[in-house]
């Protein structure tokens, strides 16, 4: 049994897993080599719980055991007792390799090293390990005490027990947990590249714009957010530089190509709501235009971006990333789709699917529209993914 969790990292993500831990019970030691940054984390904990307590989901007495559950240090050789330590830092390999050597050096031979990274390979990241068959990636979402999703990732290096005693973990905590393959995006990052590119594509084809789209997407589709409005969420910034990595992770396979639109408007500054504006105005005084409204263009938009992450989905599958049941919970759970993909096209019909993908490809002759082999073989033996 795993008593004492350690964290590396005090960012949103660092000090929100180790929320998670401290409420189920754990002693949690969280480490940061900014003392600044620790502060300043210890402060937000406090704001939010506090909130909870507001709220009723817990009380005052529950609050200060969580909290005191919590040690916030900046000595990384504090963390020697944990059974499991979770770094959340910045996304380069250089860092993590530095950190978890010298975790290596620290924790017992039993402790598991997991990383939280989104898309950065966990063979690499475990290769600088005297002992890489204990490392995994345990990637949650933002914010982490909110979103029930965790994709586990173990590498080439992983022992079955150390992906099972991770996943067993995790589950306890309340988490509806997916096991995925250790390739570039793991599940979510990589199926969901279409809601953004196909969006990004029908717009530089002039189709439609910014609101149309967006309309789509959340009055017709049943999505929470039309594309550009989540990426001004999530920043351009971030968005483009996920996009290029995943990219250059696939070999440039032409289905991630990165877009010159996003990459223009991160480069003018246009991040999105921390700026102030993105595809969209967030300061007063300023209107965005409204959406046209026409259910026709709304019905091609929406079909054509859904056709491709049903076969990005698809792909998922066919190609090992995870099991069709994992592939649909991933995507409704870690990104709140209305329905998991693979289930949306058994409902739409997997014949429709390939037939309006073929038509795409056939058209543009480009591979970002090619449909997947699994999928051609599922409809030449009428099959669907779920009975």
């Amino acid at each position: 049994m795993i008593e004492t969790i350690g964290v590396v990292g005090a960012g949103t993500m660092g000090i929100g897993i180790a929320q998670i831990a401290a409420q189920n019970g754990h002693q949690v030691i969280l480490h940061d080599h900014s003392e600044e940054q620790l502060q300043m984390s210890k402060l937000n904990l406090e704001k939010v719980l506090l909130r909870l307590v507001e709220k009723k989901r817990i009380t005052d007495k529950e609050r200060i055991v969580i909290l005191g559950r919590i040690l916030f240090t900046p000595k990384i050789s504090e963390l020697w007792p944990c059974g499991l330590v979770i770094e959340a830092i910045i996304e380069s390999v250089e860092i993590k390799h530095k950190i978890f050597k010298a975790l290596e050096a620290i924790v017992s031979e039993h402790c598991i090293l997991a990383s939280n990274t989104s898309s950065l390979s966990i063979a690499s990241i475990g290769a600088v390990l005297k002992n890489s068959n204990r490392i995994l990636g345990i990637h949650f979402f933002n914010p982490a005490p909110l979103m029930p999703l965790v994709e586990i990732i173990p590498s080439i290096q992983t022992a079955k027990k150390t992906t099972d005693t991770a996943k067993k973990l995790i589950k306890k905590w309340g988490k509806t947990v997916v096991l995925c393959k250790d390739t570039p995006g793991f599940i979510v990052n990589r199926v969901a590249r279409p809601f953004y590119g196909e969006a990004l594509r029908i717009y530089e084809e002039g189709i439609a714009d910014f609101a149309t789209i967006d309309w789509a997407l959340k009055e017709l589709g049943g999505f929470k957010m039309g594309p550009f409005t989540l990426m001004d969420y999530i920043g351009n910034d971030v968005n483009f530089a996920v996009t290029e990595s995943v990219f250059k992770a696939f070999f440039y396979d032409p289905r991630f190509k990165p877009s010159f639109t996003q990459k223009r408007y991160a480069e003018a500054g246009y991040l999105g709501r921390k700026s102030g504006r993105g595809y969209f105005h967030y300061t007063e005084g300023n209107r965005n235009s409204e959406p046209l409204k026409d259910k026709a263009l709304g019905s091609l938009i929406l079909n054509r971006i859904l056709y491709l992450l049903i076969n990005e989905a698809i792909d998922a599958v066919f190609m090992g990333v995870a099991s069709a049941t994992d592939v649909d919970l991933a995507m409704t759970k870690g990104v709140n789709y209305p329905k998991g993909l693979l289930k949306w096209g058994d409902e739409i019909g997997l014949d429709l699917v390939l037939k309006q993908l073929q038509e795409l490809f056939d058209f543009y002759g480009e591979d970002r529209y090619r449909p997947n082999p699994l999928l051609r073989k599922m409809v030449a033996e009428n099959k669907r993914f779920f009975i």
